[in-house]
């Protein structure tokens, strides 16, 4: 091998990388392009949030105001279904779909169909409820554990019980579903799970309403 033969390096495809900005100027066009595309993509979604989502949530809001109104007044039949004039929460999820008035119809929904006792239904629909307010959350978690209560599924029961303690973190509904908790786990035979959950009423919140009979409740639990 001659001394000239020995000094000759083969460059490798990667050894220009990162060197002089190469890479940057062989690929510039591409580079370019890409650019290019996601600030039209970002362009286009926010004309698709003024243009088209904005007045969608507008009319969804001003729509559903009135099966609002009959699901207070506990007319379940015209909270789904609505009336001659306004929709019902059935058909504000169909027709205004992405928009926050249907996500919050999919609760109001389910709690009306919870009532009727449709259970399945109440579960898909408060299942299909995804909302940041901790307060809703919490009941649509809760209501789902009352669902399934009522269908003797007392292993999801649990869950969605505890779902909803966890969620809430409040002196109102934790306490409230922390009960429940203890009644399905005495219903399942467990009682020591069951004291567990009064125990924590009586320990975390003194002050509720759940709070000032618990006692006979715990008394029940380790007397079995």
């Amino acid at each position: 091998m001659s001394k000239t033969q020995a000094n000759t390096k083969v460059a490798s495809p990667e050894s220009n990388i990162g060197h002089s900005g190469n890479f940057v100027r062989e690929n510039q066009k591409s580079l370019l392009f890409i650019g290019g595309a996601i600030i039209a993509l970002i362009a286009i979604y926010l004309l698709y949030l003024k243009l088209y989502l904005g007045p969608r949530e507008i009319t969804a809001a001003d729509q559903m105001h009135v099966a609002q109104d009959f699901w207070a007044k506990k007319d379940w039949d015209k909270a789904i279904k609505g009336d001659a004039s306004y929709p019902g929460f059935e058909k504000i999820i169909s027709e205004y779909s992405n928009t926050k008035a249907a996500n919050l119809a999919y609760f109001y929904l389910g709690t009306a169909y919870l009532n009727k006792g449709e259970y399945r239904k109440a579960i898909d629909n408060l299942n299909n409820y995804h909302g940041d307010d901790s307060m809703v959350a919490a009941e649509a978690y809760g209501s789902a554990g009352d669902a399934y209560v009522e269908l003797k599924d007392y292993s999801n029961a649990i869950t969605y019980f505890n779902k909803a303690v966890d969620k809430a973190k409040n002196k109102f509904l934790s306490p409230l579903y922390l009960k429940k908790l203890g009644l399905v786990y005495e219903e399942q035979k467990d009682s020591k799970s069951a004291a567990e959950a009064y125990k924590r009423i009586k320990t975390e919140y003194p002050e509720s309403a759940e709070a000032q009979n618990i006692d006979e409740y715990i008394a029940r639990a380790e007397a079995k």
